[in-house]
């Protein structure tokens, strides 16, 4: 009786061995493949991207192996056949537009966290960008809010190009009305708001007496341009929220000025999304505060909502 009684016990310790077993090897053989230009015209943006992921990255503890591979050096449906293997439990890039068109053609089998968006979409790829339909959308609600009916635009020459596509968005997601100006008014009507969409030096023209109930944009946000008093603009949380020591880090370690500081974040976020999903991959509806905005992912779509801030006489404070 002792006997039997003694091998059922060692049958189920070497059970639970094995499972011990198997479940470390899965974990040793977990791979992360990155796709990255490392040339061309993005490879700034990159390696901003690359810094905030490494340095989120470190700072989590994980230990799940990471396999950078060059963009430019093969299509992508090349390169997803080359690299993905059983290993692979998450692909994370690419980044160019071109290349995001192409990723969906292929229709890679493991989840993939694109680094842009594009028109189409697929169930297995999550398309994650710092994308200007969601800073529209953001600004939208901030004005709703504050209760504006007119919305006066004034576009600093030359930028125009710049914020079609947050202006387009705009337009597309409110029922305001909308009128271009050429020039600041001196004040503005009950129910009436300024947006300005230009650099800081535009912002710093004009007048006092228009700036209750104004808006910009982050690219009028600049570290050497004292801020309008009472201005109210949405943008990465990161920059005026100092709750992620990673992008702190990487920062110190490499300064750089604050478009390629949304990038680090952006990088830090890709990184988040990615522990997120090889932590808990059944889960169908992740949220949390990200370096970017609140970041929801449901199973299958991320969308990303900016942080809205007010600059007064003591500095930026959120709303």
């Amino acid at each position: 009786m002792w006997n039997k009684l003694n091998n059922k016990k060692w049958k189920i310790k070497n059970k639970i061995l094995g499972l011990c077993l198997v479940s470390y090897i899965s974990s040793v053989q977990a791979e992360v493949l990155i796709i990255l230009p490392e040339s061309g015209p993005l490879a700034r943006a990159a390696s901003s991207i690359k810094q905030g992921f490494l340095s989120a990255y470190a700072t989590s503890g994980q230990k799940v192996p990471l396999k950078w591979v060059n963009s430019n050096q093969k299509n992508i449906s090349q390169l997803l056949k080359q690299h993905v293997n059983k290993k692979t439990k998450m692909v994370v890039g690419p980044l160019a537009r071109s290349d995001v068109e192409q990723l969906l053609k292929s229709k890679p089998k493991v989840r993939t966290l694109s680094l842009n968006d594009v028109a189409g979409s697929l169930p297995q790829v999550w398309q994650f960008s710092l994308s200007k339909k969601e800073d529209a959308a953001a600004l939208k609600t901030l004005l709703h809010k504050d209760g504006i009916q007119q919305l006066l635009i004034l576009r600093q020459p030359g930028s125009e190009a710049e914020h079609e596509l947050l202006l387009m968005s705009l337009f597309s997601q409110s029922d305001l009305k909308f009128k271009i100006v050429n020039k600041a008014p001196i004040f503005l009507m009950p129910k009436q708001g300024l947006l300005f969409l230009g650099n800081a030096e535009g912002l710093a023209t004009i007048p006092e007496l228009s700036r209750k109930r104004m808006y910009t944009v982050a690219n009028a946000i600049s570290e050497q341009h004292k801020l309008p008093q009472g201005i109210k603009f949405c943008d990465v949380p990161v920059l005026y929220l100092a709750d992620w020591p990673d992008v702190l880090q990487a920062y110190v370690k490499e300064p750089v000025d604050m478009s390629y500081q949304w990038l680090i974040a952006f990088g830090g976020d890709a990184w988040q999304i990615t522990q997120q999903y090889l932590s808990q991959p059944r889960s169908q509806n992740i949220e949390f505060q990200g370096r970017t905005g609140r970041i929801q992912i449901s199973e299958h779509s991320i969308q990303r909502s900016p942080e809205c801030f007010q600059y007064s006489g003591t500095g930026v404070k959120l709303l």
